[in-house]
């Protein structure tokens, strides 16, 4: 997704010396992905970005799986996820596989005596509640409610609120998050069939840049390990950086829908891709306009994948009670559809002020201990009539 963007000062051709201003060499970084073979940025530092003081011991952040094979239909309450102070120890994993991890979090204070670096994920942390700053040295993003935070797995950040109510809903993505092919043309311009384009992308504003030497917290994530590093100087002491490697934001209330005269399939919806699953942004819209249409989603047997839907806002005419924040996973292998009684009653609606956010992943998700506290465990028995 990310297009051609440049902050700060740079040379005017790389790998060249590059001064500062009392004649000592900035450091160049290249930050690349797949090797040398995808997405780069070209990072000046004021320090060289190796300077590591002191290493502690890692401790292990992986999700402790407790259903890892099932067939039954499932909801989880994710208010019930309870607040913490702490921005990582509030993250709280609850549907994973070998391609994404799904996390609820409900930090309440901002990180202010630490960095955070995933080096293994793409991180997409939607703000169901809350605002503030997304600051890393790339510059910072401003967000608030219905905003998707893109933060490239790499990039060393730290988030800000502007107060204690937050509510987080996280996919770590091993693989890189885009924009949808079939939206781009063959130069990675969002088309003009895409429901959204370059002017709705947050990109990093306000580049601060931090001349410091100290001694600077990293905890750097990898293989299910945190690992806590002392670095020698501030991680955002950027001069300059230009390229495609970089953090962006996209807001779900800029995603504009794609309607028919018949009811249209999820993939109208797709916001996001990834290697083996995509992201759906489900938005208020207008109804289905054939005389006899009916708004309501027909059933649907899940083959090739499961189904996560997140409830963000809004009504939900094919469900009898949904709750914000709520979770729902329809796995692969039986159908799912609308409760009784609401494919009639959808009839004749105009429109819908839904909000929610759906992943459709291609293998199956497994629940973990996190999940099973939170879940519903009759939902399964919801399209019983009565």
């Amino acid at each position: 997704m990310p297009f051609y963007y440049k902050l700060g000062e740079t040379p005017p051709k790389r790998h060249t010396q590059f001064r500062k201003p009392n004649g000592e060499l900035y450091a160049e970084e290249l930050v690349s992905t797949e090797g040398f073979s995808s997405n780069y940025s070209l990072v000046y530092h004021c320090h060289p970005p190796t300077i590591v003081k002191n290493l502690g011991e890692p401790y292990v952040v992986e999700p402790k799986i407790t259903r890892d094979k099932h067939l039954k239909h499932t909801s989880l309450m994710g208010f019930k996820i309870k607040p913490e102070d702490d921005y990582l120890e509030s993250r709280k994993p609850v549907l994973v596989n070998n391609d994404l991890h799904i996390s609820l979090a409900a930090p309440r204070k901002s990180m202010t005596d630490y960095f955070y670096k995933n080096t293994m994920a793409d991180e997409m942390i939607f703000i169901h509640e809350g605002s503030g700053v997304l600051k890393t040295g790339y510059g910072n993003i401003k967000f608030e409610y219905g905003d998707y935070l893109i933060v490239p797995r790499g990039v060393i950040y730290q988030i800000h609120f502007n107060d204690e109510k937050n509510r987080l809903f996280i996919v770590e993505s091993f693989s890189p998050i885009k924009a949808p092919k079939r939206y781009r043309n063959e130069n990675g311009q969002l088309l003009e069939n895409s429901p959204y384009c370059e002017r709705d992308i947050k990109t990093p504003q306000n580049l601060e840049t931090n001349d410091v030497v100290g001694d600077f917290k990293i905890l750097i994530k990898k293989q299910g390990l945190i690992y806590p590093y002392t670095y020698g100087t501030h991680p955002f002491d950027f001069i300059g950086w230009d390229g495609f490697h970089y953090p962006w934001a996209f807001s779900i209330h800029n995603f504009e829908p794609i309607t028919g005269r018949l009811h249209q399939p999820p993939p109208v919806h797709q916001t996001f891709e990834a290697h083996n699953f995509v992201v759906c942004s489900f938005v208020p819209r207008k109804y289905d306009y054939h005389p006899l249409s009916i708004p309501a989603p027909y059933n649907h047997s899940n083959v090739d994948s499961d189904e996560v839907l997140y409830y963000v806002d809004g009504d939900f005419m094919s469900r009898k009670s949904v709750e914000r924040g709520q979770i729902t996973l329809h796995p692969g292998g039986i159908p799912h559809g609308p409760h009784p009684g609401t494919v009639e009653k959808s009839i004749g609606k105009e429109s819908t002020e839904e909000l929610a956010v759906m992943i459709d992943p291609f293998n199956p998700l497994m629940l973990t201990e996190d999940a099973i506290e939170i879940e519903d465990p009759d939902y399964y028995k919801s399209w019983m009539a009565g």
